[in-house]
């Protein structure tokens, strides 16, 4: 058996080992059953869940334990590690073959979408997209989804202050319709932009959301030869939502 090293701390290993005989199956455990999974004698078992409880690990529920909400406190550095880019950017490939289209992540700094994960199409857009891209946020889907999930006050601002520009003729003219397409991306939970930056191309975008926020939104860009909108909506729309939604449950959780 190999030797442990000197200063190897046994009741930590022990205390570990306590945390980790609960599981999805058996949430709640006695004292003996503790004992049992951990090879501990009951008398140990029993100090070990008592202290784990006095800090707040544990709680007892009648002769059983069960783990608190502050048993996450020890994953949650690791948690936050995990960046947005890299949690999205498996959906983001798997979206981006299922569609043959490009696929992106963006988020909102300032008065712009910047682009932080991107999987572009076998096809390339004439639009060169790449990690770090910016383009001002009225002028495109996720800009408005984006938009779309900012607090009253923080959007009015933001309107107060935009400055429109003609990229086509079809670009957006008038703070008003920007508000009213923003309004509509908050109600219908996504947007869809044809040709308002470049011609032949559109995109839409749904939000990625961590709890009640919107912290990025989830793109597909297309040529606007490929599919009509309706059609993208009623194809395209469904599995960019739920590559929306495994992103965010990978990310922080179930969406709100």
């Amino acid at each position: 058996m190999e030797e442990q090293a000197a200063y190897y701390v046994k009741s930590v290993e022990k205390a570990f080992d306590v945390l980790l005989a609960f599981t999805p199956d058996q949430p709640r455990l006695t004292v003996s059953q503790v004992a049992a999974r951990t090879d501990m004698t009951r008398a140990s078992a029993r100090r070990f869940l008592l202290t784990l409880a006095d800090l707040g690990y544990l709680r007892a529920q009648g002769p059983a334990f069960e783990l608190t909400a502050r048993s996450l406190d020890i994953g949650r550095s690791y948690l936050a590690g995990l960046t947005l880019p890299r949690v999205a950017e498996p959906h983001l490939r798997d979206l981006a073959a299922e569609l043959n289209e490009t696929t992106a992540l963006c988020i909102l700094d300032g008065g712009d979408v910047v682009y932080v994960a991107c999987v572009p199409s076998p096809g390339l857009l004439s639009v060169s997209i790449t990690v770090g891209t910016r383009f001002p946020a009225w002028a495109t889907s996720m800009g408005r989804v984006l938009l779309a999930g900012l607090p009253a006050p923080q959007l009015e601002v933001y309107l107060r202050s935009v400055q429109l520009h003609r990229y086509t003729d079809r670009s957006i003219g008038k703070v008003e319709d920007l508000r009213a397409e923003v309004e509509a991306a908050r109600t219908r939970g996504w947007s869809m932009v044809s040709q308002e930056l470049e011609e032949g191309l559109r995109g839409v975008a749904v939000p990625v959301r961590r709890g009640n926020e919107v912290v990025a939104a989830a793109n597909v860009s297309l040529q606007t030869h490929r599919a009509a909108a309706r059609d993208i909506e009623a194809t395209v729309l469904p599995q960019l939502m739920e590559a929306a939604r495994r992103i965010a449950l990978d990310y922080g959780g179930p969406t709100a």
